[in-house]
C-alpha cells in the first residue's frame, strides 16, 4: 500500500549522541551503520526502550517497556533554517537539538505521515514514527551559543521539529546519499474526529 512518490531527498549531515545521560547534544559523523537497534552507537538506539512522559496516556506507569519508535531523530535542513530565523539566530546547528539525520530537499519533513519511508539509494530503509514534538532541553543549548534566543526554541520550533523514526532494513546511510520517499494512503479517521 505504500506509494514510492516523486519527492527525493539528499542526507546532509549525520549525527551520533553517544551519552544522553551528559548532553542532549549530538556529535556530527562521517558516516553511520543503520541496523536494528538504530544508528550504531547511538544512545537512543535499542530494539526497546522504558516508556516515558511522551505516552503516559498509554502506559501510565514511567519505564514500561515498549517497541522502540524513536531510535532516530529527522530534521531538515529547510525547517532548520526556519527556525533559525523565528528564533533570530544566523544559524541552527542540527547537533544542538540531538539530530541524528539532516535531510535536504524534502518539503515539510516535519509533516510526513507516520509509516513513510525513507528508502537509501545503499538499501537502508527508515520508518517515520510521529512528529517530534519540540521541548525544552535544546533552549539551554542554543542559550549558550545564542544567549536571550534559546528560551522561545519549544514555541518557534512548533511544528518544525522534525520526524522521529527506526531502521526497518540496515545498511550504510553516507553523506549525499538520496533517499526516495514512500508514503501511505492519505486519509482522516472520521470516527475519532466526531465530538
Amino acid at each position: 500500500m505504500l506509494m514510492p512518490t516523486d519527492i527525493y531527498g539528499q542526507v546532509a549531515g549525520l549525527f551520533i549522541n553517544r551519552d544522553r545521560a551528559a548532553t542532549l547534544q549530538s556529535e556530527a559523523v562521517t558516516s553511520v551503520t543503520a541496523t536494528w537497534d538504530g544508528f550504531n552507537g547511538e544512545a537512543h538506539g535499542g530494539l526497546t526502550r522504558p516508556s516515558c512522559s511522551r505516552v503516559l496516556r498509554q502506559y501510565p506507569r514511567r519505564g514500561t517497556e515498549i517497541r522502540n519508535t524513536r531510535q532516530l531523530t529527522i530534521l531538515s535542513v529547510e525547517e532548520l533554517a526556519e527556525i533559525a530565523r523565528r528564533l533570530g539566530i544566523p544559524r541552527l546547528r542540527p547537533e544542538w537539538i540531538g539530530a541524528n539525520l539532516v535531510m535536504d530537499g524534502i518539503p515539510e519533513l516535519t509533516m510526513l505521515p507516520p509509516s513513510s519511508r525513507l528508502i537509501f539509494e545503499g538499501g537502508a530503509s527508515i520508518v517515520v514514527d510521529v512528529e517530534n514534538g519540540p521541548c525544552n532541553f535544546p533552549a539551554e543549548i542554543i542559550e549558550a551559543h545564542h544567549p536571550g534566543h534559546g528560551t522561545a526554541f519549544a514555541t518557534q520550533a512548533r511544528g518544525l521539529r522534525g520526524v522521529v523514526a527506526w531502521v526497518e532494513k540496515p545498511g550504510r546511510i553516507e553523506p549525499g546519499e538520496r533517499a526516495r520517499l514512500h508514503i501511505p494512503p492519505q486519509r482522516l479517521y472520521a470516527p475519532a474526529m466526531a465530538g
